[in-house]
């Protein structure tokens, strides 16, 4: 059955471990690294949205948003035109979970497929349903369920990589002992086929891709296909991983950096109230962690060199819009566009809450 769109009346429109003073207030007043981009003046794209969790962009150009809380999926044009695609069937919101990541297919061309991590009555689940601006959903199938739920730490990002595949980022579920066990899907980040089975190449025969993860919210490539996935610490340290197949990346064992042979450690840190990072974009050289409780943007230089991959993050929009959940790159690279989640009963939301911000890059080229 396909739902009904209808229009909606929406109106368009931190510091780091190396004891670096904050970003700049305001993005325009960034400086660039040398062959990174600068970052230009943030413009409202939409506003008066509530809880938007994930942005995928469609081959149009525009973007497809979930909200958490309400089940819905947003279509935001480029010009900030706002239009319900649809409500996503058996969304269970309850504390982090709800209506969570979104992907579209990268052969949505000719499948019009687009892929929804949600959480149900009784699990958290990834469904696939065929999309029409016209005419909205389709039937929703089922890719693969049983992922455990809980109030917190329900994960939740889903990407396509360039391979072709899906990955997920899923949480322990509140039992940090699962993170450890490879039959189970939390703590873990998943790859999967486009319907759901485990690739021929899996480590451990089934969805694990790899293990030791307490809440995974972002995942981003890089131009060689090296994946970074953001990862919410527990009381001290706020992670981004460097991921590799079959790796153990420490949790419960470990927060943070542990040294030990055994884990795979970050190649960023930060204090969880500098960060609790959600997604994660690469664009422009750097990759993009939008922070939560820190309520700023960081930017990671990118180096290209896997024995050190990474510079000293910057901060910025510090203060400026809250709570920032998703982080995602428009086709091209030219701009990032970035989420508020003030209205998720930990923010402070204003009129304009939650919104979608555009942020130019210029690469100087």
């Amino acid at each position: 059955m396909w739902a009904a769109a209808a229009v909606l009346l929406l109106a368009a429109g931190c510091t780091t471990d190396t004891g670096q003073a904050p970003g700049p207030a305001t993005p325009s007043a960034a400086q660039s690294k040398e062959g990174h981009a600068s970052v230009g003046e943030a413009t409202t794209v939409a506003s008066g949205l509530h809880v938007p969790w994930a942005v995928a962009f469609l081959p149009d150009g525009a973007a497809l948003v979930s909200e958490r809380d309400s089940g819905r999926v947003l279509r935001v044009a480029p010009d900030g035109a706002v239009a319900e695609a649809g409500t996503v069937p058996g969304v269970v919101p309850q504390g982090e979970g709800g209506l969570l990541g979104l992907a579209v297919s990268p052969d949505f061309v000719t499948d019009s497929l687009v892929y929804a991590y949600l959480t149900t009555e009784s699990d958290n689940r990834i469904i696939r349903m065929p999309y029409d601006p016209e005419r909205g959903f389709g039937t929703a199938e089922v890719v693969v369920d049983g992922i455990p739920k809980a109030d917190l730490h329900n994960g939740g990002r889903i990407a396509f990589g360039p391979d072709g595949t899906l990955y997920a980022g899923t949480g322990d579920a509140g039992r940090p002992e699962l993170a450890q066990d490879t039959d189970s899907l939390a703590g873990k980040i998943l790859r999967m086929t486009p319907d759901g089975a485990p690739v021929a190449d899996a480590p451990f025969g089934n969805l694990v891709h790899s293990y030791g993860h307490r809440n995974v919210q972002g995942l981003a490539w890089d131009e060689d296909g090296t994946l970074y996935a953001t990862e919410f610490g527990q009381n001290t340290v706020d992670e981004v991983n460097v991921i590799v197949k079959g790796g153990n990346y420490g949790w419960p064992e470990v927060e943070g950096i542990g040294g030990a042979p055994e884990y795979t450690d970050p190649v960023v840190t930060w204090s969880t109230e500098e960060a609790s990072p959600s997604g994660a974009a690469i664009a422009g050289g750097a990759l993009w962690v939008a922070a939560l409780r820190g309520e700023r943007l960081w930017r990671v230089p990118l180096t290209g060199d896997a024995a050190e991959p990474v510079r000293a993050p910057e901060a910025l929009l510090v203060g400026d819009y809250g709570r920032l959940r998703a982080v995602e790159a428009e086709p091209g690279g030219q701009a990032i566009w970035v989420t508020t989640s003030n209205r998720d009963g930990r923010g402070d939301p204003d009129a304009d809450d939650d919104r979608i911000l555009r942020l130019p890059l210029d690469t100087g080229s």
